[in-house]
């Protein structure tokens, strides 16, 4: 079955703004002094959802590619503890990471031979596409909830 077409959507989606702003929109321009505020009501600063989506994302990366994945612990592993980065280059980093890591699995899409479909040695039936969706899903409602946190922080265009 030729999967180009669906490789390409999936690409774009996960690289453009679809409904929601792209991540790289979301987190430009970012006043330092508002990475690490946590709004009234709310459970986490920007800072912890940018490093959510990276730890997330290189989960996903790595349980996709790796057939020594070592399971992470949920919810602990998957969010920091702290609120704010440590300082600009942590930020710049991770800003960086999430990038680095979605074009490592945009490379799992689109290399020769990806079968999208076919399920993992190790994975209990999961496959490359459910781990596509899972990766789009999950950047897309966490990099929305970035728009709505700069929103109430008054930092939203």
């Amino acid at each position: 079955m030729d999967t180009s077409t669906l490789v390409k959507s999936l690409k774009a989606m996960l690289l453009k703004a679809n409904a929601h702003v792209s991540f790289a929109d979301a987190v430009k321009s970012l006043p330092a002094n508002l990475r690490g505020v946590v709004p009234p009501g709310m459970p986490y600063s920007i800072w912890q959802l940018v490093e959510h989506i990276r730890i997330a994302q290189f989960d996903i990366l790595d349980f996709s590619r790796n057939p020594d994945y070592k399971e992470i612990d949920w919810p602990g592993d998957y969010w920091p503890k702290e609120a704010a980065p440590a300082d600009d280059a942590a930020w710049k980093h991770s800003i960086a990471q999430v990038d680095k890591d979605l074009h490592a699995f945009i490379g799992l899409l689109e290399a020769p031979g990806a079968d999208l479909f076919a399920p993992f040695p190790y994975g209990s039936g999961q496959h490359l596409f459910r781990e596509a969706v899972l990766l789009l899903d999950h950047n897309s409602y966490h990099t929305g909830e970035i728009v709505t946190l700069r929103r109430m922080l008054g930092a939203w265009h």
